[in-house]
């Protein structure tokens, strides 16, 4: 009888197990690194958390009416919303040295011979190209800065890219795209996407990435038995847009907190190619060989390497696909060789395509310090999941190792945000702002402000919120409120320890950053009231109409840390339902069914 009650126990507790199952995410393992093991309470902030960051992400963009391409229009409208040919041929060069190199969905020698005589011919041009062009016309303008843009084509940023953007989605709509099996239509859709993402909500363009990858699953570009059918130059730019494709995607999901990503073992589409496209012909009978030194897919093809090991590693299963918890359990084991298997990913990257990269060439520049980031992000959740399964608190070398890879990767990301050679490549950098490495080392300079590299890290991350603040970001953004507070809790922390030990350290050049640009924001709003009431004395200031305030500032007690705590914490805009709201972001603390990678900036936070 025990024996059955034993074992009647044990099917319970397993049962128990299976139905509490859920997958991890990265911030929950980065958090527990953090939390108090003799104080439970630091759960409690869990829903809180998660529904402060989700308010503040989802803030960022409210306008995405077009996306849903709006009321068909007749061609004679499309025919007048292209540019003059000579601007056709500028928009394609710019889209020759600051988008394909990144993607490679377009064999430019190919690719240009059609151009030249669809624009020779626009009334005649076949939809799907003409659909193709008015999407390369769009990422040409997005892949430019202000200044830049108004100086070649003599008319601003935003003008442009409403234009072209307008007339994409009609010559989508000619192609009848939802129902496409061709290749060029199925681009168009796709960098279409990308160049509406930085004014377009994330939840919005997941869905609206779901149709596309849809698309190419249903055209069989992620499998190779369906690629077989095809001619050797055929299935080669399907594996290049397919794996474009389902990066863009991943990360697009993991922003929009959906935990569902494309970025799976289910599929065997190959990566590219190392080769150039002049290596590509499209009467080629076999594949030419991948070449050993970097070619002009080299950024592609490393992107694509570092994708593929991550569909298939363990802690990447964790976070983001639910529906693998079978397969998540057989892997939990193999978390701890993830840091074996991550070490042998960065040896074969640089033996094979790094130390061969010329970095006076832009390409070869981007894709070197990319693949830096990515591998010490790799590392670094690699290093919280390994452990965060532990009852232990972690010891000193342990978050040692995990801050340096954030501070890794913090470095390897200021080089690309601030070297002149990446200029035109920003625009797809920005969707990975490195938030995990920030939170990482502010939790850890919270927990161990007298730790050996703290001014180190404060430099560091100085010269990283210089780089992306300084340009990219407004100050009333919700990104740069909500490190605002993680921020200055850290430097809370940091500096009456180093006073009392006798080792003051200097004002971070971040901290003295935010706290100007608070004042700023305090003198706006104390301006803005006193505006205000001048125009009604009558008005009580409850009265005052909320819609009437610059966004992120409703909220007049933003103490963000500053000083003693007035009883009054920050409310991100937009989140006046939550009843205690960010305060003092709890130390640890975990966050269940939110992706934290995926805060990374609007531009892609």
């Amino acid at each position: 009888m025990e024996h059955v009650a034993d074992k009647a126990s044990t099917s319970s507790n397993h049962e128990k197990e299976e139905s509490s199952y859920e997958p991890k995410n990265v911030f929950h393992a980065m958090s527990h690194a953090f939390r108090d093991p003799d104080n439970d309470s630091d759960s409690s902030c869990d829903d809180l958390r998660e529904k402060i960051v989700a308010g503040v992400r989802n803030q960022e963009v409210q306008v995405d009416e077009h996306l849903f391409f709006g009321p068909y229009q007749n061609s004679g409208h499309l025919l007048a919303l292209h540019p003059e040919p000579i601007q056709i041929f500028r928009l394609w060069q710019v889209y020759i040295d600051n988008v394909n190199p990144l993607l490679k969905v377009s064999h430019v020698n190919s690719l240009q011979t059609r151009i030249i005589e669809a624009a020779s011919n626009l009334i005649n041009i076949d939809p799907d190209l003409e659909a193709l062009i008015f999407s390369i016309y769009c990422m040409s303008i997005l892949s430019l800065s202000t200044q830049d843009c108004q100086t070649m084509f003599g008319s601003s940023k935003k003008y442009l890219l409403s234009r072209y953007q307008l007339g994409c989605r009609q010559a989508l709509w000619n192609c009848d795209f939802l129902q496409t099996n061709n290749l060029d239509c199925l681009i168009a859709l796709f960098l279409y996407l990308i160049s509406i993402r930085p004014d377009t909500t994330r939840q919005s363009l997941a869905s609206m990435l779901a149709i596309a990858i849809r698309l190419a699953q249903r055209m069989g570009i992620q499998s190779e038995k369906a690629l077989a059918n095809f001619s050797p130059f055929d299935a080669e730019m399907r594996r290049r847009l397919w794996w474009s494709l389902v990066l863009f995607d991943t990360r697009m999901s993991e922003l929009a907190g959906s935990g569902l990503a494309t970025l799976d073992p289910t599929w065997d589409c190959r990566i590219p190619l190392n080769v150039n496209d002049v290596d590509l012909r499209l009467d080629m009978k076999v594949l030419p060989a991948a070449r050993t030194n970097p070619t002009d897919a080299v950024f592609a093809v490393i992107r694509s390497e570092l994708g593929e090991y991550l569909r298939h590693a363990a802690f990447h299963l964790h976070i983001d696909s639910s529906a693998f918890k079978a397969l998540v359990k057989q892997f939990d084991n193999a978390l701890t060789l993830d840091n074996d298997r991550i070490v042998q990913l960065r040896t074969n990257i640089e033996d094979r395509y790094l130390k061969f990269c010329d970095h006076g060439n832009p390409v070869h520049f981007m894709a070197s310090w990319t693949a830096k980031v990515q591998l010490a992000k790799y590392h670094l959740m690699e290093q919280n999941f390994r452990l965060s399964s532990s009852t232990e608190q972690r010891v000193d070398m342990q978050l040692d190792t995990a801050t340096g890879f954030a501070l890794e990767m913090l470095e390897c990301d200021t080089v690309i945000m601030t070297a002149p050679l990446t200029k035109g490549f920003i625009w797809l950098h920005q969707i990975n702002f490195p938030f995990p490495a920030y939170y990482q080392v502010t939790q850890d300079l919270r927990r161990r402000p007298t730790m050996e590299k703290a001014q180190h890290a404060w430099n560091v991350m100085s010269d990283n919120w210089e780089a992306w603040f300084h340009v990219h970001f407004s100050r009333t953004s919700a990104i740069f409120q909500l490190l605002t507070k993680l921020i200055l809790q850290a430097w809370e922390a940091c500096e009456p320890v180093s006073t009392l030990a006798g080792q003051k350290l200097t004002t971070p050049k971040i901290v003295s950053s935010i706290q100007d640009a608070l004042a700023r924001i305090a003198s706006d709003l104390q301006n803005l009231e006193m505006e205000e009431a001048s125009i009604s004395t009558n008005l009580e200031i409850n009265e005052f109409p909320l819609s009437h305030m610059p966004p992120a500032l409703v909220d007049s007690n933003m103490s963000f840390g500053l000083g003693s705590q007035s009883g009054h914490a920050w409310t991100p805009p937009g989140m006046s339902f939550v009843s205690n709201p960010l305060g003092q972001i709890p130390l640890g603390g975990q966050m269940t069914h939110t992706d934290w990678t995926a805060y990374g900036g609007q531009p892609g936070w």
